[in-house]
């Protein structure tokens, strides 16, 4: 017989609550490539690659994707990810996207049974159509099966993907009306739209529309406001390199005053550049807007140079110790350097446009790691990484929090603690260091103070906020004031000798 028991939680009563995991920052270390290979579609749009093996099996060796994504990561040291989205630069067809298909039915065997078999259709939003008749029983292997499908349709194409282990019909017509049905059983004879993954139970498949031809800005834009967070710079293969950019001004544009940090690669062959009277090549075009998200690489030989570039830099690791670099000097594998003469060279530096050159000591540098306003780049991302990094140390400071932060000085102390955190990190990477302030000061802070920490952070007294702000439980305005730690690029020596 069963006793009776009391339990344990009448006297002793014990909770846990499980803290939130943090909000993770945008990811300042993933290039996006968008091209217009067929490859992926527009309801996937991207994919995240760590490979270039991953990406070759995908697009094959001689797509621009995987020839940019070859300098991504031929650089060293050697990016960890790399994300390719679609750009529609011509209008796209509809498609139906098969389940991965089952060990047993990737078997042809299991085809060659098979003299009746059939599915219904829809085409293009035509009338259901009856496919029936279909004879396997001469199929080797499943390109064979795909082909004797693509026979008996009218308007698309049935394909056999082995890399992804699917099947895929594709219509023959593109644009908003372009679209291919999930299938369903024939009229008659085997039905094989399960044995193909394309049911609308079948797990994993979808159905694609076709879209019409979107500009470069507004696949960049979709690719921003949808998939912001997972990318830093991105490189849009197969904008025509010709005046009058654009595309190019309008992606700058648009980069320069996104929400989100971004920055924006653009190779150029033009060459403009290499003159001092041009003043239609994109570096010069860009320089007079004085973009500071947007960089420039001239390259005689390679349409992607400048993803090498971008390579070296956004493997900065900011958490690490002196990992800041500068891109002056630095090396782009794979790139054939620039014989230029010194007018040359000195034209496309005050484009404030990036080169690879030889040097006649035997080497070959990158300079001068510049974006189109002249700022440098290392500058340029620091600054990014100190921004995003601070919002979403704050953010999580407020979500963590399991009651809340007060809206008083010590409330402002707990935030300005977070801010210290970020901002002693900043000295650790080598991004910022002890230094004269050379602006105007604020707080107790004043011109020419030396800041013995590299930074400081002032925080106005609860007391003196504006009540309509605390009413809106507003904090006090931070201010933060970093000095850089700065590079040196060129060098003077002066020898004295005495006989």
């Amino acid at each position: 017989m069963a006793i009776a028991q009391l339990p344990v939680s009448d006297l002793v009563n014990v909770q846990v609550n499980l803290a939130s995991l943090p909000a993770q920052a945008q990811n300042l270390s993933n290039l996006l490539i968008l091209g217009s290979s067929d490859v992926i579609d527009t309801t996937q749009r991207i994919r995240t690659y760590s490979s270039l093996g991953g990406i070759a099996s995908d697009f094959g060796t001689s797509a621009p994707e995987y020839l940019a994504a070859s300098q991504w990561f031929g650089q060293s040291p050697q990016p960890g990810y790399c994300l390719i989205g679609q750009w529609a630069k011509i209008a796209t067809a509809g498609r139906l996207m098969g389940a991965i298909v089952s060990t047993a039915n990737q078997l042809f065997t299991a085809w060659t049974s098979i003299t009746n078999g059939g599915f219904h259709i829809t085409i293009d939003a035509g009338s259901s159509t009856n496919i029936t008749g279909l004879n396997f029983s001469t199929a080797t292997n499943l390109n064979a099966v795909a082909t004797i499908i693509t026979a008996a349709l009218t308007g698309a194409v049935c394909t056999w993907n082995l890399n992804n282990q699917q099947f895929s019909i594709k219509s023959s017509t593109t644009g908003a009306t372009s679209a291919i049905s999930f299938l369903t059983a024939p009229t008659a004879g085997t039905d094989i739209s399960a044995m193909l993954g394309m049911t609308v139970g079948s797990s994993g498949s979808y159905a694609v529309t076709g879209i019409v031809a979107e500009t470069a800005l507004s696949a960049v834009t979709l690719f921003d406001q949808v998939f912001g967070q997972k990318w830093y710079g991105v490189f849009v293969a197969g904008l025509t390199d010709t005046t009058p950019f654009t595309d190019q001004l309008a992606i700058a544009a648009y980069i320069e005053g996104s929400n989100t940090k971004h920055a924006f690669g653009i190779n150029t062959q033009a060459g403009g550049v290499l003159s001092s009277v041009d003043t239609t090549n994109v570096a010069y075009l860009m320089k007079a807007l004085s973009y500071k998200k947007t960089l420039t690489q001239y390259s005689s030989s390679s349409l992607y140079a400048v993803v090498s570039l971008m390579a070296r830099i956004m493997t900065t690791d900011y958490t690490a110790n002196k990992t800041v670099i500068t891109l002056m000097y630095k090396v782009e594998p794979g790139i054939v350097a620039e014989s230029l003469t010194e007018t040359q060279k000195t034209a496309a530096v005050n484009n404030n446009c990036n080169l690879f050159v030889y040097y006649d000591n035997n080497t070959a540098i990158i300079q001068n790691g510049v974006v189109a306003s002249g700022d440098f780049i290392d500058t340029i991302f620091g600054a990014d990484w100190l921004a995003i990094t601070i919002q979403n140390s704050i953010f999580n400071l407020l979500y963590s929090n399991p009651t809340k932060i007060p809206q008083t000085d010590q409330g402002n102390n707990i935030i300005a603690t977070g801010i210290e955190a970020t901002m002693d990190q900043s000295v650790i990477n080598g991004l910022c260091a002890p230094g004269t302030w050379t602006q105007a000061g604020f707080g107790t802070l004043n011109q020419n103070d030396f800041l013995p920490k590299g930074y400081y952070i002032y925080a106005p007294p609860i007391a003196l906020q504006n009540p309509a702000d605390r009413a809106a439980r507003k904090s006090v305005t931070f201010q933060v004031a970093a000095k850089l730690a700065g590079a040196i690029h060129t060098v003077s020596v002066i020898v004295n000798i005495n006989r």
